[in-house]
């Protein structure tokens, strides 16, 4: 795969998409047409993915074009953050990838405190008894779930907040309280295979493992692929940090839990690894997101290592862009991809956390990205 060939094409798509969302905050496009978050919801948890992206490509190809939009949808999240109420464990993909990647790359003061300010809100989520960070809000209604002792897998990604936080105010607390985190969800989220739950639920007065419901996958006990992904790389990004040895065994073995699974569908992933045969549900955002986790490892590891998964990150970004819309007339890049398991309204489309991840895995092996975690 000629991935300088990849990056013009990845160029020009994006580009195109720049000029056609100006004012947006896109996510999920259906039919090649992108909706609009800053219009739907101006606090969801997606919505700092297409600032990450373009911040990645003006890093990489000094596109003022890119810088622009970026910054334009920074100004969009301020609003969020001051409206509160809608924010949660996910400030880290929405602040980091826009506010904390602009301050690093342009030195803009308004965006680290932003960034700094969304730190204070995810470490505020944390609850001391049980160590960890709570996923979610409450949902309205007679019949909503109690979420207050919730953790979640998807939670690992978003701790680089926490240590850019320590880092930015010389203050150990919020790193302090990423690792205990990370050690709560070695504890309650892996299983002895490698594979991982998606969702924890602790008592949250005593830290009592009561749960482990299915969340986004096919049913409790079963492997959702994204959660595996966002295992492999959340667990390498703590061990980058923190040089934890625990950290970074636990992302190799869920690395080696998800390539035995893709290994066996040409590298593409299925959106859940225990589920019926049919009817079948492909999630290749989970692939994206693996890649960049294993391609981080492959800078992490000693030696002989480095090639096992730098060449099985390869292996899935190729199969994966045999599944990418190129054409810069249509929205969304990366195709297939599930949000949640069985449910047909967002099953097999483009999101845009997958093409973040797969713009990134390609930069990375360019030698093109931004750390940007």
């Amino acid at each position: 795969m000629n991935w300088n060939e990849i990056y013009d094409k990845i160029d020009k798509k994006l580009m195109a998409e720049c000029s056609r969302h100006s004012g947006k905050i896109p996510y999920i496009a259906k039919n090649g047409i992108y909706n609009d978050m800053l219009k739907d919801d101006p606090s969801f948890w997606t919505n700092g993915f297409w600032a990450g992206l373009l911040w990645q490509m003006y890093h990489a190809s000094k596109k003022e074009g890119y810088r622009n939009t970026a910054e334009e949808s920074d100004r969009y999240l301020a609003k969020a953050l001051e409206n509160f109420m809608g924010l949660h464990h996910d400030v880290g993909f929405q602040y980091l990838l826009s506010s904390g990647a602009n301050y690093r790359l342009t030195g803009n003061e308004k965006a680290r405190t932003q960034a700094l300010h969304a730190a204070t809100v995810l470490a505020g989520r944390f609850n001391p008894t049980g160590n960890f960070i709570r996923a979610w809000n409450r949902k309205k209604g007679n019949d909503a779930i109690d979420v207050t002792g919730w953790l979640i897998i998807d939670c690992l990604m978003n701790l680089p907040l926490l240590y850019f936080a320590s880092q930015e105010y010389g203050d150990p607390r919020f790193s302090q309280i990423a690792m205990l985190h990370t050690d709560t969800a070695l504890r309650v989220l892996q299983r002895p295979d490698g594979s991982c739950n998606h969702i924890a639920g602790l008592d949250p007065a005593t830290g009592e493992l009561l749960e482990t419901p299915g969340g986004q996958g096919y049913t409790d006990g079963s492997s959702w692929s994204r959660g595996q992904a966002w295992a492999i790389y959340g667990f390498a990004l703590a061990f980058r940090h923190t040089k934890k040895q625990e950290y970074l065994d636990a992302a190799k073995r869920t690395a080696h839990y998800f390539l035995a699974n893709v290994a066996l569908t040409g590298y593409l992933s299925l959106s859940d690894f225990r589920a019926p045969k049919e009817p079948v549900y492909w999630d290749l955002s989970a692939s994206t997101c693996a890649a960049c986790g294993l391609l981080e490892l492959s800078e992490l590891v000693c030696g002989y290592e480095k090639e096992l998964y730098r060449c099985h990150a390869e292996r899935i970004l190729a199969a994966v862009t045999e599944h990418c819309d190129f054409d810069p007339e249509t929205d969304g890049m990366v195709q297939n991809c599930t949000v949640t398991y069985g449910h047909l309204e967002d099953t097999h489309a483009s999101v845009i956390y997958a093409d973040y991840f797969y713009t990134e895995a390609v930069l990375r092996l360019l030698n093109k990205s931004f750390l940007i975690w």
